[in-house]
């Protein structure tokens, strides 16, 4: 349902600052998600810099939980664009956030090789939507997500979160 060439997050939030996933952040990772061809997954891939290293010649596993955070939530709100029959980037804005972020790391993530993040909702795509990402380190399945995203109104979550 995306552009191809056009992430997720360019098409539905350009102006978007996440640390993880916000093309206008400019220290930040810069996730692009993308619709696999098969309508299932949706799609990314990272190339982790040295800084992020966590043992010798390892990935530092908060950086894998990050990109699956990113990547998760961009595929529930995929899927809520999807259900609606609609294209992201439409209005009204469709937004999530994380309910329940879980990650079993299965191998030792190796630096240097490019890592594919392979998401897709697991059952109802609403208010709560379960989502299952898996990481690979090349051919080399290394993590999976388990994870829920809630629908919110962010104004309201922004109000909510400064008393206001």
């Amino acid at each position: 349902m995306s552009t191809p060439g056009i992430s997720l997050q360019d098409t539905a939030a350009p102006e978007g600052v996440c640390y993880g996933c916000g093309g206008r952040n400019p220290h930040g990772l810069h996730v692009k998600s993308f619709w696999h061809e098969d309508g299932v997954h949706v799609m990314a891939e990272h190339l982790p810099e040295a800084k992020y290293c966590g043992w010798p010649e390892l990935v530092y596993g908060g950086l894998l939980a990050m990109l699956v955070d990113c990547h998760s939530n961009w595929t529930a709100m995929a899927c809520h664009y999807r259900a609606e029959r609609r294209e992201p980037g439409s209005l009204p804005r469709i937004d999530c956030v994380t309910g329940n972020l879980g990650l079993k790391f299965i191998k030792p993530t190796p630096m240097g090789v490019p890592l594919t993040l392979k998401a897709r909702v697991d059952g109802d795509v609403g208010r709560k939507t379960r989502v299952i990402c898996e990481v690979y380190a090349g051919d080399t399945l290394t993590a999976v997500g388990d994870s829920v995203f809630v629908r919110v109104d962010t104004g309201q979550l922004a109000d909510a979160a400064h008393g206001r």
